[in-house]
C-alpha cells in the first residue's frame, strides 16, 4: 500500500458536473466564514491580518490538493495562536518561519514513518487538558482589546500570566465605547446563529462593528489603527537561517508538528463519521507537512485542519477535495478587493470573535465530566495540564502532561501485574477441587505484563529446600521487556545453582519471541515450555522421578 495517495486524484475519477458545482458554492460559503476567523486568528497571534489570509490561501490550497481527507478545509486555527505569539515575541517572524518548516519537515516525516496510527496514544485527558488552557489563554489575550485598554509606555506582556498582571494594573484606562462595541458583537454572534445559518454571524458581527463606530465616530480602535493593512498577494521569501536560531526552535516545532497531527486527524475522524467516509492519516499528516512549509514560506503561519469550517463544508454539500481548493482561490479574490476595508473593523469585534471561539473550543463540558467521572490519575494529568497551559506555554504543558500520563500508566500497569505461588494444604483439609502437587514442586502464577516498572514483583518468587522443581505459570501475561527478561534470567541463576528445574507454561506469543531473542528458550530447554499447567505439572513430575518419596507419608496439595 502506498503511503501516499492525495484523496484528490481518487474523487476525480468519479467527478459530476452538479457535484463540482455544490463544491464551488460550498468553497465560496466557507471563505467567506474563513475570512474573519483569519484576520481574528492572526492579529491573536501577534502578527498582521493578511499573514492569516495568507495561511488560509496557501495551506488551505496545498492541504486540500494533496490531502489524504475529501472533506478537510485546514487554515489558522486558535490551537496555535498562543504558541505563535509566543515565537514572534520572542524570536520574530523570521524564528516562526524557522519553526513552522521545521514543524512541516517533522509532519512529513511522520507520515512517511506511517505514525498517523500512533496520534491515538496522546491521551484524551492531555488534548482536552491544553485545549482548555490553550481557550482560557485567547480569552486573556483579548481583554485589552475588548475593554479598550491603554498599558503604559514600554509595557508590552508576552506571556499569559503578564498580560493578566497588565490587565489589572491598566484597568483604569478601560474605554466604555470599546466595551459597548465588544458587548454588541458580541450579542450578534450569540443571537444571529438564531436568525439565519447560511451567513455566517462572525461577517454580521463585523459589518454591525464598522457600521456603528464608522457612523457614530466612536473613539475606538481598528485594525487599521495599530496594524499595516496590505493587499499583496503572498511572496516567496526565505529567512536568514542559523544554527542557533534553528537549535532554539526545535522545540516549538515539534509542539507545531504534533498539534498539526492532533487537530488535522480529529478533524478527519469528525469528518468521516459526518460523511461516512474513511481518511488516509498518513497521506493527511505529508499534506499537512507541505501546506505548513508553503504557508511558512510564502508569510503565513502555521495551519492545520480546521473542524468548524470543515463541518460548514460538508453542511454546504462540498464532497471532495475541490471545495477546499476553490475556498482558497475566493480568499485570493477577497485578499486583492477588499482587504483595505480590513482596516475599519474595530479591535473589540475582533475580541468578540476570538471570545467566541474561545468557548467552542474550551469543550468545557467535557472538562467537567471527566472532572466528576474519571481516575484521580486522569483529573492529575488534566488539570496539571490545563494550568501549565495558562501559566506557563504549551511546551511546558505538553512534556509534563505526557510525562505525567506515561507516569502513571505505567504504575496502574504494574499494580495489575501479580506473582503469587499456590498455597499448599495437608491431607486433613482434602478437598475434591484441589490438583494434586508433589511437596517438591513449586508453581507460580503471574498476571499482568512484565515490563520494567512491574519487574519487581517477580522477586516475590523463592524456593524451599526440598523444592526441585519450579513451575511459572504464564498463561496472563500478555507482554514482556528486557527488564523483565533480566529478572526471568536472575531465577533461571538461582535455580541453576540449586539444581531446581525451572518450568514455562503456556507461555504467549510475544514473551515467547522475547525469550527467543534473547537465547532464554535454549538456556531453559525447549522441552521445558509446555502448553498448559496440565502438561507442566506432568512433566515436572516425570522430572522428579528419582526424587525419594517423603519419609512422613503425607501427600500435599496444591490449590490457586
Amino acid at each position: 500500500m502506498k503511503i501516499f495517495r492525495p484523496m484528490l486524484f481518487s474523487t476525480l475519477k468519479k467527478y459530476s458536473k452538479e457535484q463540482f458545482i455544490k463544491d464551488v458554492v460550498s468553497g465560496i460559503i466557507v471563505a467567506i466564514i474563513a475570512l474573519p476567523l483569519s484576520i481574528a486568528l492572526a492579529l491573536a497571534s501577534g502578527v498582521g491580518p493578511e499573514q492569516g489570509l495568507y495561511t488560509a490561501i496557501i495551506a488551505g490550497f496545498l492541504i486540500s490538493f494533496f490531502g489524504g481527507s475529501t472533506v478537510q478545509i485546514a487554515g489558522p486555527t486558535a490551537a496555535f495562536a498562543t504558541i505563535v505569539a509566543g515565537i514572534v515575541a520572542t524570536s520574530g517572524f523570521s524564528g516562526l518561519i524557522v519553526a513552522t518548516v521545521m514543524a512541516g519537515i517533522i509532519l512529513i516525516i511522520m507520515g512517511i514513518c506511517r505514525f498517523g496510527a500512533l496520534i491515538k496514544f496522546i491521551p484524551y485527558t492531555i488534548t482536552t487538558g491544553f485545549t482548555a488552557g490553550i481557550a482560557v489563554t485567547i480569552l486573556i489575550g483579548q481583554l485589552k482589546d475588548f475593554f479598550g485598554i491603554t498599558y503604559g509606555e514600554g509595557v508590552k506582556p508576552i506571556e499569559t500570566m503578564e498580560k493578566v498582571k497588565a490587565f489589572f494594573q491598566f484597568f483604569t484606562t478601560v474605554n466604555p465605547w470599546a466595551v459597548a462595541v465588544g458587548a454588541l458583537c458580541l450579542l450578534v454572534l450569540i443571537v444571529w446563529p438564531k436568525v439565519s445559518k447560511k451567513i455566517p454571524g462572525s461577517l454580521i458581527a463585523v459589518i454591525v462593528g464598522i457600521v456603528v463606530v464608522k457612523v457614530g465616530k466612536l473613539p475606538v480602535n481598528t485594525i487599521g489603527d495599530l496594524y499595516q493593512i496590505s493587499n499583496s498577494l503572498p511572496r516567496f521569501a526565505m529567512p536568514e537561517i542559523s544554527f542557533s536560531l534553528i537549535s532554539s526552535q526545535i522545540s516549538n516545532a515539534f509542539v507545531i508538528a504534533v498539534l498539526a497531527a492532533i487537530e488535522s486527524l480529529l478533524s478527519c475522524v469528525v469528518a468521516d463519521g459526518m460523511v461516512n467516509t474513511k481518511h488516509r492519516s498518513n497521506t493527511e499528516l505529508i499534506a499537512q507537512g507541505i501546506g505548513n512549509i508553503g504557508s511558512a514560506l510564502f508569510g503565513g503561519i502555521p495551519a492545520t485542519g480546521a473542524i468548524a469550517r470543515t463541518a460548514a463544508n460538508i453542511k454546504n454539500g462540498g464532497r471532495t477535495p475541490v471545495a477546499g481548493m476553490v475556498h482558497a482561490i475566493t480568499l485570493v479574490l477577497i485578499l486583492v478587493v477588499l482587504m483595505p476595508y480590513a482596516a475599519w473593523i474595530p479591535m473589540p469585534c475582533i475580541a468578540a470573535i476570538l471570545f467566541q471561539v474561545a468557548y467552542n473550543m474550551c469543550q468545557w463540558r467535557a472538562f467537567v465530566k471527566l472532572c466528576k467521572t474519571a481516575p484521580k490519575s486522569d483529573i492529575t494529568v488534566l488539570v496539571t495540564t490545563f494550568v501549565l497551559t495558562i501559566a506557563f506555554d504549551l511546551v511546558v504543558a505538553i512534556e509534563v502532561g505526557m510525562v505525567m500520563a506515561c507516569l502513571l500508566f505505567m504504575k496502574r500497569m504494574s499494580d495489575e501485574t501479580d506473582v503469587h505461588g499456590w498455597h499448599y494444604v495437608e491431607n486433613g483439609d482434602e478437598d475434591s477441587d484441589l490438583t494434586y502437587v508433589p511437596k517438591h514442586i513449586r508453581v507460580y502464577e503471574i498476571s499482568g505484563p512484565l515490563f520494567f516498572g512491574a519487574a519487581e514483583a517477580l522477586t516475590e518468587i523463592h524456593f524451599k529446600d526440598f523444592t526441585k522443581c519450579l513451575v511459572l505459570r504464564m498463561r496472563a501475561v500478555p507482554a514482556i521487556d528486557s527488564t523483565a527478561m533480566n529478572a526471568l534470567e536472575n531465577i533461571c541463576d538461582a535455580c541453576e545453582k540449586r539444581n531446581i528445574r525451572l518450568i514455562l507454561s503456556h507461555v504467549n506469543e510475544q514473551p515467547m519471541r522475547a525469550m527467543e531473542k534473547a537465547g532464554f528458550v535454549d538456556r531453559v530447554g525447549r522441552e521445558n515450555f509446555r502448553p498448559n499447567i496440565e502438561a507442566a505439572l506432568e512433566w515436572a513430575n516425570q522430572c522428579a522421578n528419582n526424587i525419594e518419596e517423603d519419609k512422613t507419608g503425607i501427600k500435599d496439595k496444591s490449590y490457586i
